[in-house]
């Protein structure tokens, strides 16, 4: 057992022994699963907040879903793409006004008190329906959980609400906390949101800023023989360069979410005892996406908007920024979806020409500089290539006369810049596609959302049409009804352009190999990991 604190010497000295093995020949039979060892992990970011009922963003999930579970994760084999954790079983009323959960008995939380549905309840009424950043619209009409027994739960809807969507939001926004912990406390403020405690395999040890975040092994965990690591370590890494080499010199086992840099795999997928890993991450697909502000004259103009869509080269943003790690978008729902997708969409190939004759329709001429208009164009900070397209774009528009001024900031003046003051003609966004249109992309074209909401329509964009297929889409119980709907949105947005989209990417996993039962869900690197195991 370690000590309370854990030293950087200390650190890595054990990390050392447990990769010492990995530079020997794999084994060539299969091997039962080991128990134990420590696993050494990359992170890039540093949350302050580790609550995901509160927080749904991977950076959280990517430690708390260790250790705070929701009621289900997603699965590449299970029905619906699902597979219970806290819940074992869910059913929709017939008039859609309620879902019933069948509760895991035995479970307990760290502090040894049982988990129960009076969790649940608390969890989605005070904290996913009026705190949670996606669930205050998934559950907008949650009015009542009822707990008749401790191991059941029924969600009471105001209007008929999609089972659909219900279930596709699980494994995102449903992450339960302890009532007991946090019952008449300020939610915001208690302790638990940074020394979380939950019902996962693993528990919440201890955070040293700037160094590391320290899980063990939870004893008591409710799956027999899980989970199989003694502990895991984030060590913290935010020069993502430093990821690779963490790796190399066996002082980490993995770095996910391309905490590799994209131009550093071809190198280290040949380094003997690394490999790269793409797959994991299907449930959690990033999109490049161009943010509009429609209160500037010109870019209302729907033209104008062809004409900057026109003018990227999709083929090359995927090829020289993403090394073609990446596919060209089509629209708002990325293809990899199966559910909702639809390549029949308007789509604007690469054509400078068409481009310029669109402006000049538009009656922006170009000057005698050659330069018709002047933009402010803001990228978001969060990964390389955000800001890579940002430059890419910049030159794009200034051959079709546009002069793109970049303005870039750090994480905190981008949000406040593009989603409270408005302050930009064209911003580079990063949004997550997660699971179904409704969680996290409608919002992006919708009107009436407030200001200072991330990653929403902020650039008063309003469409009558549109927000009427949102609206049906939203009170629609027949799938296939719901996913009709959502290929009419698509087919708008494509066709409006209240955006553009790019591009989409997941991430790239590289990892020792010593390291098994990796991506072996769509969500892998935010899912509990209770069966990650050390090869010795």
């Amino acid at each position: 057992m370690w000590e309370k604190g854990l030293s950087r010497r200390r650190l890595f000295r054990g990390t050392a022994v447990l990769l010492a093995s990995t530079a020997l020949p794999r084994i060539a039979f299969a091997q039962q699963p080991k128990i134990g060892g420590r696993l050494v992990v990359a992170a890039d970011s540093e949350p302050r907040n580790l609550n995901p009922a509160v927080v749904a963003s991977n950076g959280v999930f990517f430690i708390s879903s260790k250790i705070v579970e929701p009621l289900a994760e997603a699965s590449f084999d299970g029905t619906d793409g699902l597979e219970g954790r806290l819940a074992t079983g869910w059913e929709q009323s017939a008039d859609g006004l309620s879902v019933t959960f069948r509760l895991r008995e035995g479970v307990k939380w760290h502090d040894g008190e049982p988990f129960t549905s009076a969790d649940v309840a608390f969890s989605a009424l005070q904290l996913w329906k009026p705190l949670q950043n996606l669930g205050r619209v998934v559950f907008k009409d949650l009015e009542a959980v009822d707990t008749p027994d401790a191991q059941t739960a029924v969600f009471r809807f105001s209007r008929p609400t999609p089972f659909q969507l219900i279930r596709n939001a699980l494994p995102a926004l449903t992450s339960v906390v302890p009532k007991h912990l946090y019952e008449g406390t300020d939610i915001a403020a208690n302790p638990a949101n940074t020394a979380p405690v939950g019902t996962g395999p693993y528990k919440f040890a201890e955070h040293k800023t700037g160094e590391y975040y320290r899980l063990e092994r939870n004893p008591d965990y409710w799956n027999a023989g899980e989970p199989r690591l003694d502990e895991i370590v984030y060590r913290v890494l935010p020069d993502r360069a430093a990821a690779a080499g963490a790796l190399e010199a066996e002082e980490i086992h993995l770095a996910a979410f391309s905490a590799v840099p994209l131009a550093d795999l071809a190198r280290i997928s040949t380094v003997p005892g690394i490999e790269v890993i793409t797959r994991g991450y299907e449930a959690l697909t990033y999109q490049l996406v161009v943010e509009i502000n429609h209160r500037r004259k010109e870019l209302a103009d729907l033209k104008v908007r062809q004409a900057i869509a026109h003018a990227i080269d999709r083929d090359f943003v995927v090829k020289a920024i993403f090394l073609g790690y990446a596919s060209a978008s089509t629209g708002p729902v990325p293809r990899n979806d199966k559910q909702f997708y639809t390549p029949d969409v308007p789509t604007y190939p690469f054509d400078p020409a068409k481009a310029d004759a669109l402006l000049d329709e538009a009656g922006y001429k170009r000057g005698a500089d050659g330069k018709r208009f002047g933009l402010k164009l803001l990228p978001a900070p969060y990964f390389n290539e955000t800001r890579q397209f940002g430059d890419y774009l910049r030159q794009a528009l200034a051959v079709i006369g546009i002069d793109a001024q970049l303005v870039n900031n750090d994480a905190a003046a981008h949000q406040k810049a593009v989603y409270t003051d408005h302050a930009f003609d064209l911003a580079v966004a990063p949004p997550v596609f997660r699971g179904d249109p409704a969680i996290s992309t409608t919002i992006l074209v919708q009107s009436g959302i407030p200001d200072g909401v991330p990653f929403s329509n902020q650039g008063g964009y309003a469409n009558t049409e549109l927000d009427r297929i949102i609206a049906e889409a939203a009170q629609t119980l027949d799938p296939e009804a719901r996913i009709a709907l959502y290929r009419d949105f698509q087919r708008k947005v494509a066709e409006d352009l209240p955006l553009i989209n790019v591009a989409e990417w997941g991430f790239v996993t590289v990892a020792r190999d010593s390291v098994r039962n990796i991506s072996n869900n769509p969500r892998w690197a935010v899912s509990n990991w209770a069966d990650t195991w050390l090869e010795t």
